[in-house]
């Protein structure tokens, strides 16, 4: 078994990280460069950065902010929100990131994944998808809807089907989300997380619902994910990721381990 990733979210917003519950309720915990610098100090796998409000808000992602992070993390560091173009991919990734992650553009445009892999290399395209369980229907039977704009609007489209698209399109990795789940910390959805890691080829990173170290290795084995994506956990200190990476480890789950 290759080995699995644990991945430290930053949801970001007027420079501040934040967190809530269902995309709702959010509340600043803390400064993105600083937090980001413990994550990797502490052995996170990779760092990933939302600007959660740039979409709504129709302005560009927060470069300083990024360049910031980049200088001070020495592993994977991953961008998204507010990235409607080739051009902002570009800007994102001569800040400092290695990877882009398009959500909402995206589903309004998706050329923009085949133009981003076609510039960069589709291990920089990053495809971000919100995701809300509704009843199955002719127009969604997978029963889960792709929403955008931080969850504020539904989009009529199946998210299986979207995601297969967007692998077809060129994007390199999968960042599958929950909206259900998000910020609950009562475990990731399985169910969704299994029907879309075992219909694409590529990696996908589980989001929503970590709230224990049993809920990583959940989704990394029954739910087929190659990441798990958190927040929550280790931002209020419940766990460290040594204690998310020493449970998989007693799973017979394996995760690269920092030598000190």
């Amino acid at each position: 078994m290759l080995a699995k990733r644990i991945i430290v979210c930053l949801d970001v917003r007027d420079g501040k990280t934040t967190k809530g519950i269902k995309f709702a309720g959010n509340v600043d915990i803390g400064d993105p460069v600083v937090m980001a610098r413990r994550y990797y100090e502490e052995g996170a796998d990779e760092i990933v950065f939302y600007d959660i409000t740039a979409s709504h808000e129709k302005r560009g992602i927060m470069l300083d902010v990024v360049r910031r992070v980049a200088e001070t993390i020495f592993i994977p560091f991953s961008v998204g929100g507010g990235i409607a173009s080739v051009s902002d991919m570009r800007d994102v990734l001569l800040a400092g990131a290695e990877k882009v992650s398009v959500n909402s553009a995206a589903v309004k445009n998706p050329s923009i994944i085949a133009e981003g892999a076609r510039a960069f290399g589709n291990q920089c395209v990053v495809l971000g998808m919100d995701v809300k369980k509704v009843e199955k229907s002719e127009k969604i039977p997978s029963g889960y809807e792709i929403v955008i704009a931080g969850g504020r609007i539904a989009m009529g489209i199946d998210a299986l089907k979207w995601a297969k698209e967007a692998e077809r399109l060129g994007a390199g990795e999968i960042c599958l989300n929950s909206i259900d789940a998000d910020g609950t910390q009562e475990g990731y959805e399985l169910t969704l997380t299994r029907l879309i890691s075992e219909n694409v080829s590529i990696p996908v990173i589980a989001s929503g619902g970590g709230g224990r170290p049993e809920h990583l290795g959940d989704v990394l084995t029954e739910g087929r994910a190659d990441a798990a994506l958190v927040a929550s956990i280790v931002h209020y200190g419940l766990y460290s990721i040594d204690d998310l990476k020493a449970h998989l480890a007693s799973r017979n789950i394996p995760t690269r381990r920092v030598l000190r």
